[in-house]
């Protein structure tokens, strides 16, 4: 082998061991986004807008529950005796009702309304009225924990009948109660898995 083949020989070998050295970067790139899903629920961190979901729980391609929008009306069959406000714990069990879709959906708020049949005064339907909202209102922070800030009580005296006050079935149709709810539901509806286990054939 001449000198000229050996240069060559020793040039290439040279080149080709500088081609694999590590080159050090003097900034590392760094991840453009968060890929951590904490909670679990399938979504990362970079796209989650509701964390903490819960294990299991239906969501969004955003990791949050559905909104549905509430407004609803419920005739509350509350008897109370002649000029009173007091309501007998037999009817509670229709106050829960109210309560269990508050409890469901805490961003709901609700206003109780008094309504009364044309007997008497007009003021002194009015304040019946009203007092016997706000003891609807009362049932459900004593009994049910529901917070005062998210009930509303209306009285309107003989303001709005639904039947003619002239016949007893039409004043009786007219002292009524209704809870009114409203606002947006956001909640998280959860996901129930079913397992079945086969019996086994002896």
């Amino acid at each position: 082998m001449n000198k000229l083949m050996i240069i060559l020989a020793l040039a290439m070998a040279a080149t080709g061991c500088s081609s694999r050295e590590i080159v050090k970067m003097e900034h590392p790139t760094q991840q453009s986004f968060d890929l951590y899903d904490p909670d679990g629920d399938g979504v990362i961190t970079a796209r989650d807008r509701c964390v903490e979901t819960i294990t299991g729980a239906d969501i969004n391609n955003f990791g949050c529950g559905e909104i549905t929008n509430i407004d609803e009306r419920k005739e509350l069959k509350i008897l109370f005796a002649n000029d009173s406000y007091h309501i007998e714990p037999e009817y509670y069990g229709q106050i829960e009702q109210v309560a269990l879709l508050m409890q469901r959906y805490p961003k709901a708020i609700v206003t109780i309304e008094g309504h009364c049949s044309q007997s008497g005064s007009y003021e002194l339907n009015l304040a019946l009225s009203q007092n016997r909202a706000e003891a609807v209102t009362q049932v459900l922070q004593d009994q049910f924990s529901i917070d005062a800030s998210r009930l509303t009580a209306v009285g309107y005296s003989y303001d709005q009948p639904i039947a003619d006050n002239l016949t007893e079935e039409g004043r009786r149709l007219n002292r009524r109660v209704i809870a009114s709810v409203k606002g947006d539901g956001t909640q998280t509806e959860m996901k129930w898995h079913i397992y079945t286990v086969d019996e086994e054939v002896e």
